[in-house]
């Protein structure tokens, strides 16, 4: 599967595109982020992108997590839960979705029970943060439309 039209802007909005390098909230440091949620060694203070070069690298990036979310789940997806993982994923990493509860429920054909985890992620450094709890509240409400 792809990321749908209406998937990309959802991630967009939850990344918010910014087109000058800036530091991980949770550290104040690396990783350095840049465009819509890219981290790399490709990225460093002061890097300053355009709209289209933004675009390119969230293209390649999504790549990264569709394919991921192909491997690791082993049960059907409607669009809008693949949208889901791919935002969650996109956010926490494969690493983490990989060893979540979450995909734990969701390959045991527990549906609810996967969507109930999404909320359980709303912490960065050992913290609550109120950014992540609404996206987490988000992505929860786009996995389980039209379920």
């Amino acid at each position: 599967m792809k990321t749908s039209p209406e998937g990309i802007a959802a991630i967009k909005r939850r990344e918010g595109v910014r087109l000058v390098a800036y530091p991980d909230p949770a550290t104040g440091g690396a990783p350095w982020t840049i465009g819509v949620g890219h981290t790399g060694q490709d990225v460093y203070p002061g890097l300053r992108i355009s709209n289209e070069e933004s675009d390119a690298l969230l293209a390649k990036d999504l790549e990264r997590f569709e394919a991921g979310i192909e491997r690791l789940v082993t049960v059907p997806l409607t669009q809008n839960q693949f949208d889901a993982l791919v935002s969650f994923s996109f956010n926490v990493g494969l690493g983490n979705f990989g060893t979540s509860t979450l995909l734990k429920r969701l390959n045991a054909k527990d549906y609810a029970g996967a969507a109930d985890q999404f909320l359980r992620w709303n912490r960065a450094g050992g913290k609550e943060m109120a950014g992540l709890t609404t996206r987490r509240q988000d992505e929860r409400k786009q996995f389980t439309n039209g379920v």
